[in-house]
């Protein structure tokens, strides 16, 4: 029933930004952790960034590749994450990926990995 929905995505000139957006959405009672991964044809899936929640805050972490150019950041009462991606080089192709680790009750312990459906981002001049 979790569902994760990015939008956002598109072509882009090198030097200009996006905002990529992805909504959670069912039965879900908490988010621990977000993050965005990529991938271009032919390469791995790679991590781009993560939020972790924490008692009272957030943390994040960036790959290199993407430090002080992107920013991740989350909303929680619309459950929703976003990554906002200046300076984007052609580099950054990739088709962009939603991922969320989650409890779906409360005092349970288990916890369940989903993945959206992606969205492509194409810097390009």
């Amino acid at each position: 029933q979790v569902q994760l929905v990015e939008s956002g995505g598109g072509l882009v000139q090198p030097g200009g930004s996006l905002r990529l957006s992805c909504a959670a959405s069912g039965s879900i009672f908490s988010i621990n952790t977000m993050g965005w991964y990529r991938q271009a044809p032919g390469k791995e899936r790679e991590l781009v960034a993560t939020i972790i929640s924490g008692f009272s805050s957030f943390s994040t972490n960036y790959a290199d590749s993407v430090k002080g150019r992107f920013t991740i950041s989350r909303d929680n009462a619309k459950n929703t994450m976003y990554l906002q991606m200046n300076s984007l080089k052609p580099e950054d192709t990739a088709v962009y990926y939603c991922y969320a680790n989650v409890i779906l009750r409360p005092m349970e312990a288990r916890r369940y990995d989903y993945w959206g459906q992606g969205t492509q981002v194409t810097v390009s001049s």
